[in-house]
């Protein structure tokens, strides 16, 4: 499971973030383009924007359930 205190500083600010755990392996990205980004120093994917709209967070989500190593969380207190 992500933790907040454990995402990296490249995500935007928001409800949803990628934490150290991510392994670069893609799911995110292709689910949802527009939101997730790699950082190509880093090998990792980030949240480059937050999302605007109900599709674009049921992507989010989506992409926070295929996550194969639980790196994406949602802190919805934002």
């Amino acid at each position: 499971m992500a933790k907040v205190r454990d995402r990296f500083p490249e995500n935007a600010e928001g409800p949803f973030y990628v934490d150290h755990q991510c392994i670069d392996c893609d799911v995110c990205r292709s689910i949802a383009p527009d939101i997730f980004v790699r950082h190509d120093r880093g090998a990792h994917s980030y949240v480059l924007r937050q999302p605007e709209n109900e599709e674009e967070r049921e992507l989010c989500r989506e992409a926070m359930e295929s996550c194969p190593v639980e790196a994406i969380g949602d802190d919805g207190d934002w």
